[in-house]
């Protein structure tokens, strides 16, 4: 593959040419040299760009994807351990919230939070000292952090 200029790696992979600058400030890609005064990327250095998008893209931070890229072993993985660790309490309070959402889509009363027994209940638990993780684990929900044991009813009640 040719060396391909800033402007045409950016068009490739979806960016502006100043992300690529940007990457490049913070070391994370250097172009392989200049032509008539523009950057340009060999296939190693687009890989490198194209990894960058996708973790871009994904929410990866970036200095997630740089220690990827470039630290030592040990390193990138301990920064990739705890970047997983953050998303797994990530994803565990988006699906409380979905379950505390859906209960109050699913509730029969008009306003949930003044009507619905269970809710009401639950949520005077959380004022009387219960923790929300309690009150997660009670109701089979693992790592939330906000007032998720409002997101599962108990069998049988409304």
């Amino acid at each position: 593959m040719d060396l391909i200029p800033i402007g045409e790696a950016a068009r490739r992979l979806g960016l502006n040419a100043s992300a690529l600058r940007y990457y490049d400030e913070r070391g994370l890609v250097r172009p392989v040299g200049r032509r008539q005064g523009r950057r340009v990327y060999g296939v190693e250095e687009l890989r490198r760009l194209a990894f960058l998008r996708t973790a871009q893209l994904l929410g990866i931070p970036l200095d997630t994807a740089g220690a990827v890229l470039d630290a030592p072993g040990a390193r990138w993985r301990e920064e990739v351990t705890g970047t997983l660790a953050a998303l797994d309490a990530l994803v565990s309070r988006a699906r409380t919230a979905q379950e505390v959402l859906r209960h109050a889509l699913d509730c029969p009363t008009k306003h949930p939070v003044r009507e619905c027994g269970f809710l009401m209940g639950e949520l005077d638990r959380l004022l009387d000292g219960v923790s929300p993780q309690q009150l997660a684990a009670e109701h089979g929900l693992r790592g939330a952090g906000g007032p998720p044991g409002l997101a599962a009813e108990p069998s049988g009640q409304p």
